[in-house]
């Protein structure tokens, strides 16, 4: 068990002794409260908030993390009240201690609500300050060397709880070591068969591999000696959980991981890690298929190295890989290695560190996903990635995940080429942009003033941030979109009505609205949104409200469906909202009815919808089974373009043939079948279902009396 002194002994020279004294506070503070609580292992509690502040000193983080450290547990496992923490430590050290117990009181549920809860807990957090996350990460870990005094479910629970996202977490942030500590502490307990079948396979390989590891350490010494480029050379072993996942991945054997037994060779500059890559390639020979350049084109977390992979006089593969000191410190501890904290500074993500990016994406993936197995889903895409390395047409590298396409690379050169992105030039070739990117893909994307996103752009990205940015497009989109229909609703509406010349301006009428509605309005902006989205409904009621029993212009109709009737005959001058793009002004054409250009249709207001159009004859309108209130006046736009399906039951003579002089007339009139299907009644008689697509209505209407006029057929109806 750690003690209070060892830590003490470990950060002696690095603060003052007012720094001291706080964390001595601190530590007295943690005993009084833990007194008499004891751990599964039968250990004082207290040992636990040591052992977790023994790793953040290991990580050089700074005092006021390690305050944090020891009394992270207090506010869960005590009776002591955040209120107590902030008087005696500050605002800083409870708001820590507050992050990091947020994160521990995740909620039962469903697993994967449980798991999309604990990583929204976790994100907020570390949006919040990061240092929550180093303080949980190493919580976590020590609390896994006692994770055997633990009943079998919580062992395997919280050990895939760790490797799917503890670990991943320390992954991005760059923290090697924790990482790794992390993997093969919770490989044990999630997959024990494989884990001992690991152990009986490394053990006796490391034997035979020791020796020879050696010898060529201390060639390596001798060499780098000769040249007079300063190195240290450490041996490094691959860690269980990595080899086995490396083997998973690729369907490899044991010996075909030549990494297993490696050197690590640390310099004081990127100039002699080149020189130290050509040294060694001159003496030993290497397989260049496994060199990896990493300085130059560091990992996502930002993982530097020069990996290589020699081949000694005894045959055997090791793998060299050299950097720099500073290198080596961020491979281990990540961005708490340079975490630096300044009184009074904030600590959330203010920086501009490429570290933290994926963590903005991921908040904003999960504000947008709601559904918990989508965002898991999206979540090891964004969390756990395998970069790809595409290229601009200047060589700049872009480093993207498994699965990404020609649009996420657009939108990571910049938001507006991602938002104007037409195609993509792949290696020369024109290529479509929901292509698949591989690495070493050079990648140009040609652009369009008049291009803007579609919906069915959010299947073709795989990374947060596109997504982020073509939801945000859409969303702003959609709102303008409603905007534009509840004026038009609105303004409709107010034709019919005299205003009290008290409600002729903008500010009483918004005044009105609010008092009258009690409705929250910045603007006659948000009133007309609400409007549009069919939150607000404007019908007779609303405006005799409004109006304070202002009479309308007209006398008082029977019913607004028979008044869309006598428009549509001829017989009404109120003009109707005309349908000139769906999209654009948030309409959809009813599925029950499938209305076509030129047919008379109603409109019918559905709450965040907008729109919905229906034919008139549908059976929804003929029964009035729709609220009459939520219908609008509508009519095509003779300028509408577009294509409509439109389904025909057809009653013909079952004779050879027949399908095939159906289509011909169909043809003849430049219709295009879809769907066809063909019923026989074993009476000579054949029923024939059709989905054709069509232009208009008169379309539809020359192509029915075309296939009536053959003479096998005795009937022609729509569906």
């Amino acid at each position: 068990m750690i003690r209070f002194d060892d830590i003490i002994e470990k950060i002696q020279g690095q603060y003052s002794e007012k720094d001291l004294r706080l964390l001595q506070k601190a530590y007295v503070f943690a005993a009084r409260a833990h007194k008499g609580q004891i751990r599964r292992s039968g250990e004082p509690y207290l040992s636990h908030p040591l052992e977790v502040t023994n790793i953040l000193a290991e990580m050089n983080l700074d005092l006021t993390t390690l305050v944090a450290g020891l009394l992270h547990d207090v506010l869960e496992d005590t009776e002591v009240s955040l209120a107590e923490i902030r008087e005696s430590f500050g605002r800083e050290v409870a708001a820590l201690v507050e992050g990091v117990t947020k994160i521990s009181r995740v909620e039962d549920a469903s697993p994967d609500q449980t798991r999309a809860e604990t990583i929204r807990k976790i994100i907020l957090a570390m949006t919040d300050d990061l240092r929550v996350i180093f303080i949980k990460l190493a919580d976590r870990w020590h609390n896994l060397k006692t994770l055997h005094y633990l009943s079998e479910d919580k062992q395997k629970r919280i050990a895939q709880e760790t490797l799917e996202i503890y670990a991943p977490i320390a992954n991005r942030l760059g923290m090697g070591r924790i990482r790794a500590e992390l993997e093969d502490l919770s490989f044990r307990y999630v997959e024990p068969d494989e884990y001992f079948r690991m152990v009986a396979l490394v053990e006796p390989e490391l034997k035979k591999g020791e020796k020879e590891l050696k010898k060529l350490k201390k060639q390596m010494e001798l060499l780098l000696k000769d040249n007079g480029i300063p190195a240290e050379i450490q041996v490094r072993i691959k860690r269980l959980y990595s080899i086995y996942s490396k083997m998973k991945k690729k369907g490899v054997d044991f010996d075909q991981v030549y990494d297993f037994l490696a050197l690590r060779i640390i310099t004081d500059s990127v100039k002699n890690c080149y020189a130290i890559l050509g040294t060694i390639h001159q003496r030993w020979p290497h397989l260049p298929q496994r060199f990896r350049d990493f300085i130059a084109m560091p990992k996502p977390n930002l993982y530097q190295s020069l990996h290589t992979t020699i081949i000694t006089e005894n045959k055997q593969t090791f793998e060299i890989q050299i950097r720099t000191r500073e290198m080596h410190e961020l491979a281990e501890n990540g961005i708490a290695a340079h975490w630096k904290y300044k009184e009074g500074a904030p600590s959330g993500l203010t920086g501009e560190d490429q570290r933290l990016q994926w963590l903005r994406e991921i908040a904003a993936l999960f504000s947008e996903q709601k559904n918990p197995r989508e965002f898991l889903k999206n979540l090891k895409i964004n969390l756990i990635p395998e970069e790809i390395y595409a290229f601009t047409p200047k060589g700049k590298v872009i480093n993207l995940p498994p699965g990404a396409t020609a649009l996420d690379f657009a939108f990571k050169i910049h938001t507006e080429i991602g938002l104007k992105a037409r195609e993509a030039r792949i290696n020369g070739e024109l290529m479509p942009l929901k292509t698949q990117l591989k690495s070493g893909d050079i990648v140009e994307i040609i652009t369009a003033h008049d291009r803007t996103p579609h919906r069915s752009w959010l299947n073709w990205v795989a990374t947060a941030s596109a997504r982020q940015h073509i939801k945000k497009y859409l969303n702003l989109k959609t709102r303008k979109k409603a905007i534009e229909l509840g004026q038009k609703l609105w303004e409709k509406e107010a034709r019919k009505f005299r205003l009290p010349p008290e409600l002729h301006s903008e500010a009483a009428l918004k005044e009105k609205l609010e008092r009258e509605f009690k409705l929250r309005l910045h603007s006659l902006e948000d009133f007309y949104l609400l409007a549009g989205l069919g939150r607000v409904m404007i019908d007779r009621s609303f405006m005799e409200r409004l109006t304070t029993g202002g009479p309308p212009r007209e006398a008082q109709p029977t019913g607004l469906l028979k008044k869309v009737v006598e428009r549509l005959a001829g017989r009404a001058a109120a003009p109707a909202l005309a349908i000139k793009d769906l999209e654009e002004q948030m309409l959809t054409l009813a599925r029950c009815c499938a209305p076509i250009k030129g047919e008379p249709v109603v409109g019918y207001l559905t709450s965040g919808k907008g729109l919905t159009v229906h034919a008139q004859r549908c059976y929804l309108v003929q029964k009035e089974i729709l609220d009459s209130q939520r219908l609008v006046e509508v009519a095509w736009d003779p300028a509408f373009q577009g294509t409509f399906k439109a389904r025909l039951v057809i009653r013909a003579k079952d004779s050879p043939g027949v399908l095939a002089r159906v289509a011909a007339a169909v043809a003849e009139q430049n219709g295009n079948i879809s769907r066809a299907e063909v019923n026989t009644s074993g009476d000579g008689r054949a029923g024939i279902s059709l989905e054709i697509t069509i232009k208009d209505i008169n379309h539809l209407q020359k192509i029915m009396d075309k296939i009536k006029r053959l003479k096998e057929i005795e009937a022609v109806d729509r569906d």
